[in-house]
């Protein structure tokens, strides 16, 4: 059976938070933001908003475009290191509140690669013939871990859902390999303790090595070659990190997407944010060859190599 994405969404807060708003609040400057990070706004969400309100939205949009119901779905996965609160999850309150009353839930914890562990977890249960639709969401309100005093990581990060419905597709389309790994060792460069702590040099390093092999690898384990790949969506988090992945597939620039210059990093949630923009703008089409990389806090890599289409 192939499996495949049958259905996307996004949402994303109305408020924008320009690189001119933050010069007035902390140390820095639009210039310095934009050459090191490519970021030059982000949106950050009302106090009234938290991560399941903007998963939920996400969802909706999700379910809409796959053209089923809700009680359709099996299982709801939501990627994500800024839940409401420990529990109940945030799958479990979307399962409520989308009416998903066959759903199982469970939240997944890998930080900015989620939503390819979300999808790869989604991809064995439908082979297996155990589930037949699962909706996965990155779901991240990092504004409420961001110490906004601290002008090395408040200028990074964004808030904002997006997300996948997975199902079956038809034959030589979908999910055609994946790669997943951990390196607990890492953890100490890029974790949580009130706020987000970064050594940005070693995370830097990190993905920038991490990214292009497992970009490479899963291209080989297709039995496929660079010139293949149609379109590349890395994890959003630094235009320079991008930029290596994309150089070390001899991408043209315009294969690759770009959002992070208006949402910032979004963690969990960066990934399917650029997959329904990109779409809409006419960039993917079907049966193109897309390749999704992230990397992130644990630290955690996941890249996912797929056919395009229903």
């Amino acid at each position: 059976m192939n499996v495949g994405i049958v259905g996307i969404g996004r949402y994303v807060p109305e408020n924008v938070v320009t690189n001119q708003d933050l010069e007035k609040r902390m140390d820095t400057s639009d210039e310095w933001i934009r050459t090191r990070t490519g970021i030059r706004e982000r949106r950050i969400a009302g106090d009234d908003i938290n991560t399941s309100h903007m998963a939920y939205f996400a969802a909706q949009k999700a379910i809409e475009d796959a053209g089923i119901h809700p009680e359709d779905i099996d299982l709801i996965l939501t990627a994500t290191v800024t839940p409401d609160q420990p529990f109940p999850t945030v799958s479990c309150m979307i399962q409520e509140q989308i009416g998903a009353k066959k759903a199982a839930a469970m939240d997944i914890s890998a930080a900015c690669s989620g939503l390819m562990y979300g999808m790869v977890t989604a991809k064995q249960f439908i082979e297996t013939g155990v589930y037949k639709y699962v909706l996965v969401i990155g779901a991240e309100k990092l504004s409420k871990i961001t110490d906004w005093e601290d002008r090395s990581t408040a200028v990074l990060f964004g808030d904002g859902a997006g997300a996948v419905v997975m199902g079956p597709v038809t034959d030589g389309r979908g999910i055609l390999s994946f790669e997943l790994g951990a390196d607990g060792s890492g953890g100490k460069f890029l974790y949580q303790e009130k706020y987000i702590c970064m050594n940005g040099r070693e995370v830097f390093k990190f993905a920038v090595r991490q990214m292009g092999e497992s970009a490479l690898n899963v291209i080989e384990k297709a039995g496929l070659s660079k010139e293949d790949v149609d379109f590349l969506i890395p994890h959003q988090a630094n235009i320079r990190i991008m930029e290596a992945a994309r150089q070390r597939l001899d991408l043209p620039v315009e294969k690759m997407s770009n959002t992070v210059g208006k949402y910032g990093n979004t963690s969990a949630a960066s990934i399917p944010i650029s997959l329904v923009e990109d779409l809409e703008a006419g960039r993917i089409k079907d049966d193109d060859i897309i390749l999704m990389v992230g990397f992130g806090g644990g630290l955690t890599w996941g890249a996912i190599l797929m056919k395009w289409g229903k």
